[in-house]
C-alpha cells in the first residue's frame, strides 16, 4: 500500500513509498483510512522543528471503518464508522497516566510522529482508541475530531477555563482558531478573533460560526475594540493564542486585562520573543495546552454530534495521497483552511 512517510532525519525527506499492509495484533483493530486531516504538526515534522522516529508515517488527524479486529477485542464490529485516539502506547504507571493526564506521559508514543500514522489506506491502533461516529458525522467531519478533542482540553479541561460571559480573544483564524471560536461561544462567551490581510476568507468565516468581532491586525488596531467590549475597558477576560506566531502571542499580551489568563495552543516551531515581565505587572495565569485526553474526545464527539461545532465549513481541500505534496503546500501557503488526504481518491 501506498503510504506518506518521514523517512529520514531534517528537512523535507518525505516521500511516498510501497509498505506492507498491517496486521491487527492483539487488543488491536486495523482501520481502512477514510480521511486524514494535514496538521501544523505535520508542516513542523517536514521543516524537523517536531520530533518523530523515521520512517514513520504521518498523520494523526484520522477517520476510517474497522475492517479487521485482534485476539481479545470485543465490542468493537467490522464495518464500524469510527475516529481513533492519537496515543499509540503510554507507560501507565507513570503519575500522569495515574492522573488521567495521558497526554504528559513522558514515554507516550504517538501514530503519525513514532509510529506509523493515517497518510496510508490502512491503519492499526489500539481497540481502546477508538470512538465511534454517529451517523450525523461524515468521514471527513470525523476526521476532525482529533484538533477538535486538542481544543476541548485547552478551552474547556485545562484551568482556568472559559466561563460564561467572559469576552475572548482568539489570535489565528485557521482551523485550530475556528474550532476555539466555537467552544469558547458554546461556553457562553463573547468572541474576538484577529487575522492578518491573508486571512480575509477565514475572518469571513469566523462571523459565520458566531464571532462577535473580527479584526485584520494589519488593518486595524483591536486595542480599542477590546478596550470597548470590556468593562471599564480593562481588556479581555481570556486571550487564545492559535496561530503559532510569535507577534500574535505578544500583541495578545496587551489585550489580555490584569489578572486575565493567556492560553497557548498553536506550536511555534522555535523559541520567540516573549515578554515575561507582563506576566508578573498583570498577574497573569498562563498556560499551555498540550494534544488532548479520553475525556476530551468524549466531548469533542458529542459537540459534533449536536451540531454545537461544525468541522465541515473549515474543510476546503482534500487530494489523494499521490498529490501529497500539493497537499502540503496549499497548507503552508494558508490557501483554505483545512486540506486533507483521502486514500481511496
Amino acid at each position: 500500500m501506498q503510504a506518506v512517510m518521514k523517512v529520514a532525519p531534517g528537512v523535507g525527506n518525505i516521500e511516498l513509498r510501497d509498505i506492507p499492509e498491517p496486521e491487527a495484533q492483539a487488543g488491536q483493530v486495523k482501520l481502512k483510512v477514510q480521511a486524514a486531516g494535514i496538521c501544523g504538526t505535520d508542516i513542523h515534522i517536514y521543516l524537523d522543528e517536531f520530533r518523530s522516529k523515521p520512517p514513520v508515517v504521518l498523520g494523526h488527524e484520522v477517520a476510517g471503518e474497522v475492517v479487521a479486529v485482534g485476539e481479545g477485542v470485543a465490542g468493537v464490529d467490522i464495518g464500524e464508522r469510527v475516529t481513533t485516539e492519537t496515543y499509540f502506547s503510554t507507560c501507565g504507571e507513570c503519575r500522569y497516566c495515574r492522573d488521567g493526564k495521558t497526554n504528559l506521559c513522558l514515554t507516550r508514543r504517538s501514530i503519525g510522529s513514532a509510529v506509523n500514522g493515517g497518510f496510508t489506506h490502512y491503519l492499526v491502533v489500539p481497540a481502546d482508541n477508538l470512538h465511534r461516529l454517529p451517523e450525523s458525522i461524515s468521514f471527513q467531519e470525523g476526521a476532525l475530531t482529533e484538533p477538535l478533542a486538542c481544543v476541548v482540553h485547552g478551552v474547556l479541561l485545562t484551568a482556568p477555563t472559559v466561563r460564561a460571559g467572559d469576552v475572548a480573544v482568539i489570535a489565528g483564524p485557521g482551523a485550530i482558531g475556528l474550532l476555539t471560536l466555537q467552544v469558547v461561544k458554546s461556553a457562553g462567551a463573547r468572541a474576538i478573533v484577529l487575522g492578518t490581510n491573508a486571512d480575509g476568507p477565514r475572518l469571513d468565516l469566523a462571523r459565520q460560526l458566531g464571532a462577535d468581532h473580527v479584526v485584520n491586525v494589519q488593518a486595524d488596531d483591536p486595542l480599542p475594540l477590546v478596550q470597548d467590549v470590556t468593562e471599564q475597558g480593562m481588556g479581555a477576560d481570556v486571550v487564545y493564542e492559535c496561530s503559532g506566531a510569535g507577534a500574535a502571542a505578544l500583541q495578545l499580551l496587551d489585550l489580555v486585562r490584569r489578572r486575565g489568563r493567556y492560553v497557548q495552543i498553536g506550536l511555534m516551531g522555535k523559541p520567540v520573543s516573549w515578554d515575561v515581565d507582563q506576566l508578573c505587572y498583570k498577574e497573569l495565569i498562563a498556560t499551555g495546552s498540550n494534544a488532548s485526553t479520553p475525556e476530551s474526545w468524549l466531548r469533542a464527539v458529542r459537540l459534533l454530534d449536536q451540531g454545537i461545532v461544525k468541522t465541515e465549513p473549515l474543510i476546503t481541500h482534500a487530494f489523494p495521497l499521490t498529490e501529497w505534496e500539493d497537499a502540503f503546500e496549499t497548507f503552508r501557503q494558508k490557501s483554505g483552511i483545512k486540506t486533507l488526504l483521502k486514500p481511496e481518491a
